[in-house]
């Protein structure tokens, strides 16, 4: 099916076609009826064209088909397989093959109500083609322009003091027709435009009656009454209401902009601050006077909750993140991208461990003068309607937009599962005391889902080798065993993110968002500090547990 915001491509009238002087086409059979349209131009030298036709054609034939002598019987039957499949028209072409149209086509064309068009010998049937996909191209522009143009006069109208009956005003205008809005009892309770009848009145009322929300129907439902066009719309806010539009005629474009209408009604009729929303609203004004979490938390409809960390998928860097180390082609033998690079002024000489100098980590990365810069790009900032989109996704309307993620509140019996244009770092469900808690959970695993362009991650809830240890102590050794580098927060975070992605220089630049070799200067500078050998498992075991505690 196609996509209900985008109108689909409109059909051909066959007199726009006839229209055209540089094709030079000729009417000889057939009606003359202006609502003949064409869908596409095919040409078949086939006896039987009906299995490879699909409804709506310009058949376009020279006539190879035909056999010698034939007579009104053959052409027949094959005007008559044309008008089965569905055919608008067929164009003859005269020349090579035949010197005129034979008289027994034109007789069967007239006999059957099929169109029948003379092509000159200076027309070229992949002209005729060519000419009926110009005129769809602009066809389809100017719906186009009339659906954009339709959407910003409805969503100017929905801004209005009155916005209800005005953007059924500008429906109806739109449409050329009436526009209603039915009540959860199915009364009339605002109208606009042109009334089409008591008859088509009265079937739109119980057309409304289908699409009413309920077990097993349908959304939307349409109907033809006394020449008017019928369209019923349930709108989607749960409440009952729904959208009756009766028009004369149907353009392929009216779907969209009926659609737009029945979303923005939808948000208008929509439940206010009651019920659920003033519980929040409580909830939030409790919270600011003082309450503590675990009190406000069952207003919000749960007493264990996870958070969700959501990020806008964008553009990410020029190739995929490997799994491990990635070869480089452009020098031979050169050393992985992860492992040190080794000393070539002098064979089989190990270079000397130097300390690093005391001097600050520089924030702005260093460029590389051997490769282009690889620094990972800005990532989209979401916008208050993504950031209402995710949470609805979610099922929660505690959303909170900052920077360039979304932080949503989830109770914990709803389940998180990957979002399509979405990247999500989940944590652990805790209590109302331990959001904290589970918003740092949530922002590590949105980091790490980003650097492993994993859609989701969650963090881990399975007991840990620190649960042996008590928190004292583990707190306490942690302060003490990161003391020279605590001071510089963009060194333990890199440590952290450097080891939370098995020493990948380039996933950890990633997460970041810097140069790898600011990734490389800091952990060098880490090691240094530290005095320590990361290259030592135990050190980064160790390490990373010090580094759960802080």
């Amino acid at each position: 099916m196609p996509d209900p915001t985008v109108p689909p491509t409109p059909p051909v009238p066959l007199d726009a076609l006839l229209a055209r002087a540089d094709l030079g086409l000729r009417r000889i059979a057939g009606p003359d009826d202006p609502g003949i349209v064409v869908h596409w131009a095919h040409t078949s030298e086939m006896a039987d064209p009906y299995p490879y036709l699909l409804g709506g054609e310009l058949l376009l034939s020279a006539g190879v088909h035909i056999p010698q002598g034939a007579g009104s019987g053959y052409f027949d039957a094959y005007v008559s397989r044309i008008v089965a499949a569905g055919g608008a028209a067929l164009g003859f072409g005269v020349a090579p093959v035949h010197d005129t149209v034979p008289a027994a086509l034109v007789e069967a064309c007239e006999m059957h109500g099929l169109p029948l068009l003379e092509v000159p010998p200076r027309t070229t049937f992949s002209g005729v083609a060519r000419a009926v996909w110009q005129l769809m191209a602009q066809a389809r522009l100017a719906e186009v322009r009339r659906v954009s143009e339709a959407q910003q006069g409805l969503a100017t109208a929905a801004a209005r003091p009155d916005p209800v009956p005005s953007v059924l005003h500008q429906l109806a205008r739109r449409l050329g027709g009436r526009a209603v809005l039915y009540g959860p009892e199915g009364t009339e309770l605002a109208g606009a435009g042109r009334d089409q009848g008591e008859e088509a009145r009265a079937a739109l009322a119980k057309l409304a009656e289908v699409v009413r929300p309920g077990t097993g129907r349908p959304a939307s439902a349409s109907d033809t009454v006394a020449g008017a066009r019928l369209v019923a719309h349930a709108l989607g806010n749960g409440r009952g209401f729904v959208l009756g539009v009766a028009a004369p005629q149907r353009d392929p474009g009216d779907h969209a902009i009926t659609s737009v209408a029945a979303v923005l009604l939808s948000l208008l009729t929509g439940e206010q601050p009651s019920g659920a929303g003033a519980a929040r609203t409580s909830a939030l004004v409790r919270l600011l006077l003082g309450s503590p979490p675990e009190e406000v938390a069952p207003l919000l409809g749960g007493e264990r909750w996870r958070v969700v960390h959501g990020s806008p998928n964008g553009p990410v860097p020029d190739g995929p993140v490997p799994d491990g180390p990635v070869s480089d082609r452009r020098t031979p033998d050169r050393p992985m991208p992860d492992e040190p690079a080794p000393d070539r002024r002098t064979p089989d000489r190990p270079m000397p461990d130097r300390p690093m100098p005391d001097e600050p980590v520089p924030d702005e990365p260093v460029p590389d003068i051997r490769t282009p810069d690889r620094r990972a790009p800005d990532r989209p900032v979401p916008d208050p309607v993504a950031a209402s989109a995710l949470g609805a996704a979610l099922g929660s309307a505690l959303v909170d937009p900052v920077g360039e993620a979304v932080r949503v509140l989830v109770p914990a019996d709803r389940a998180v599962a990957p979002l399509q244009g979405w990247t999500l770092g989940v944590s652990a469900a805790v209590a109302p005391h331990d959001w904290p808690a589970a918003d740092t959970q949530a922002a590590r695993a949105l980091a790490r889902a980003r650097a492993t362009r994993t859609p989701l991650v969650r963090h881990g809830v399975r007991p840990a080798l620190t649960d042996l240890v008590p928190p004292d102590d583990a707190e306490a050794h942690a302060r003490a065993l990161l003391a020279p580098i605590a001071a510089t927060p963009a060194l333990t975070d890199t440590l952290r993110t450097w080891l939370s992605l098995h020493g990948s220089w380039d996933r950890t630049a990633v997460a970041l968002s810097v140069h790898r070799n600011t990734v490389r200067q800091r952990i060098a500078r880490c090691a240094a500090l530290l005095g320590a050998d990361l290259d030592d498992p135990d050190v980064r075991m160790e390490l990373w547990f010090a580094l759960r505690r802080t």
